[in-house]
């Protein structure tokens, strides 16, 4: 089994690896449990024994690093996206089951405060919100995963952010003949199936399949009380209810992935009618704007951009959302010998491949992708901006970006790949011969308090 196949699995493969630290109990959940989480991000994930008082324990930061998503999906850090991309074109289908451990408790009569410890995460949040709740919906026998965030604006009730994605081209076809459109959110799984929730595939491709091929194996999963949805089996809750058409409620403001408050508007609403749960659940909660909120989506949409890229260009032979471009905004690209203009081809397409890109930047195979530093000299030292700019106006940008006017801005490409016809030498790098083989640890050692006699010996 890979190390993230099962949730309580890797926890306590965090936990054996002093990476799992355990909270005083009953931080507050208002502000309190965000506030720990954003501490240690990065370095531990975290579990709130009683948190707010409330008997269901939390977790968070279950993917706080690149190597840790490597880790669960059990292949090396620099395989990790190309595992995804095989996901992604060779899904595993399914393994239906009668009788699985997320409901085995079933609750009629829904009181989300009481079931649930709701954290509230940052300053200005409307109040309390679902964080990692995968929304699942079913339309014409096709499914659909993602994840939205669900503020809490009832006992039964939901707020939902719907941008334009598949959710909401479901709902959409369901709302004009005044349908409601039956969903699950689900919650507490583990990290392959969180990961497999955020790629980009296309409209009517299940993303638990991908789930599947991760694991290496079907993930098992099982009918959902009301409705045809099938969750995972294993999960530990799952609500379930209808987006109801024809109803918008306030929604908002949530502190998002740019690290600013996406704002308060009408937004889509969901009526529960049923949680199912564990015998003693485990409930994950993502604080917002944090590493696990970026890097979540940051993964499977490499896996995804890659894909889509490598089947027009096969000149590209890597992709990258670095953390400073909030692993949403900003796209490097690395190329290997493209041919005249191509560049700017693969620019285009890397600005059409998901709207929330806004800025690409392209260089060649002696760049490191992951250094923002050697990024930033190639765009130094390779690029002119009357040269190898491209600007493309009034476009579908990211709603979440308070820069744009109401999700319209413009896309920006930068070619800083060594131009076509350069001088042989004049963009040869530096370096010194052998540099890299010396035993640094052999050669060197602390200098000592005498250390002008020492150089001097």
């Amino acid at each position: 089994m890979k190390p993230g196949a099962e949730l309580r699995n890797w926890l306590d493969v965090l936990q054996a690896s002093g990476r799992l630290a355990l909270a005083e109990p009953e931080v507050a959940l208002e502000f309190g449990l965000a506030g720990v989480a954003n501490r240690l991000d990065g370095t531990r994930a975290t579990l709130f024994p009683r948190p707010g008082g409330h008997p269901v324990p939390v977790v968070s930061g279950l993917l706080s690093q690149r190597s840790w998503m490597a880790e669960a999906a059990g292949v090396p850090e620099g395989e990790l996206v190309a595992q995804f991309q095989r996901a992604c074109r060779e899904p595993v289908p399914c393994r239906r089951v009668e009788d699985a451990p997320c409901q085995e408790v079933v609750h009629r009569d829904v009181d989300l405060a009481e079931l649930l410890p709701l954290p509230t995460h940052n300053e200005h949040d409307h109040g309390a919100y679902i964080t990692a709740g995968l929304l699942i919906t079913r339309h014409r026998g096709r499914q659909n995963v993602a994840i939205h965030r669900l503020q809490v604006s009832g006992a039964a009730r939901l707020g939902a952010l719907l941008l334009p994605r598949h959710t909401l081209a479901f709902f959409r076809e369901h709302e004009e003949s005044g349908e409601d459109l039956a969903v699950a959110v689900v919650i507490g799984v583990d990290p392959l199936t969180l990961m497999a929730s955020q790629a980009i595939v296309p409209l009517g491709q299940d993303e638990l399949e991908i789930s599947g091929a991760l694991r290496g194996e079907p993930l098992p999963v099982v009918r959902c009380l009301d409705s045809d949805i099938l969750v995972p089996a294993h999960a530990e809750i799952v609500l379930e209810g209808r987006l109801l058409a024809g109803v918008r409620e306030p929604e908002g403001p949530f502190g998002e992935f740019p690290q600013y408050y996406g704002e308060r508007a009408a937004r889509h609403v969901i009526e529960l009618s049923a949680v199912t749960h564990r015998r003693e659940p485990l409930y994950h909660t993502i604080v917002g704007g944090g590493r696990e909120h970026l890097l979540l989506g940051c993964i499977p949409r490499e896996g995804s951009f890659l894909s889509e890229l490598r089947r027009t260009f096969p000149c590209v032979t890597a992709v990258h959302l670095p953390l400073g471009g909030t692993c949403r905004y900003h796209l490097y690209v690395q190329v290997d010998r493209p041919a005249p203009g191509e560049v700017k081809n693969v620019i285009l397409a890397a600005l059409a491949v998901h709207y929330d890109i806004k800025h690409v930047t392209v260089v060649d195979t002696d760049v490191d992708l992951h250094d923002p530093a050697e990024v930033e000299w190639a765009v130094a030292t390779r690029f002119q901006a009357d040269r190898d700019l491209v600007v493309v106006p009034g476009t579908q940008g990211s709603r979440l970006d308070p820069s744009t006017a109401d999700g319209v801005g413009a896309k920006m490409g930068v070619d800083a790949t060594v131009p076509h016809g350069a001088k042989p030498g004049r963009f040869t790098r530096i370096g010194v011969p052998g540099q890299d083989a010396l035993d640094i640890g052999a050669l060197t050692r602390h200098a000592p308090p005498d250390w002008l006699g020492a150089a001097r010996r």
